[in-house]
């Protein structure tokens, strides 16, 4: 018996979209890490694309629990002595583009290298309600029905 391995040339790729209005961002990241890379299908392979396109709405509308907002901090460095720069979370969202807070979230939870950055092209982030997929016909998937943790509870 020999394993098969799947070629790109037999990948059907599929639209998701994804409603991200009062979901947790880290469990919600996870999920769309796993569809672009292509774990929820049953031929996936690990050293090929066959991930779907993934659209998330309403970026803006993203809820963190506990304290985050204002203790979690990004550091980075600028290579010179003593540039060690930071932004809080709470910072961040208030950039006019904040929806890379998701976009950074599904990146930072793949693999580093070239596959990785092929994958992550076809993840769409929009802050409003509108995108300009509406013609690949996107399937929706409802993660807040996946599981109860998935949404926050006032």
């Amino acid at each position: 018996m020999s394993t098969s391995y799947t070629k790109a040339s037999q990948i059907k790729r599929n639209w998701v979209l994804i409603d991200a209005k009062d979901l947790i961002l880290g469990r919600m990241a996870v999920n769309i890490a796993n569809i672009l890379r292509g774990k929820n299908k049953p031929f996936y392979t690990p050293h090929v694309d066959c991930g779907d396109n993934v659209i998330v709405i309403n970026a803006d509308k993203v809820v963190l629990t506990g304290k985050k907002m204002e203790e979690k901090r990004y550091y980075w460095h600028t290579g010179y002595p003593g540039g060690i720069k930071s932004r809080t979370m709470k910072q961040l969202a208030e950039e006019p583009r904040n929806d890379r807070m998701i976009y950074n979230a599904v990146r930072r939870m793949m693999n580093k290298g070239p596959l990785t950055r092929q994958i992550m092209k076809k993840l769409k982030v929009y802050k409003g309600a509108e995108h300009p997929h509406i013609a690949q016909n996107p399937e929706t998937i409802d993660l807040k029905s996946m599981n109860a943790k998935n949404i926050r509870r006032s």
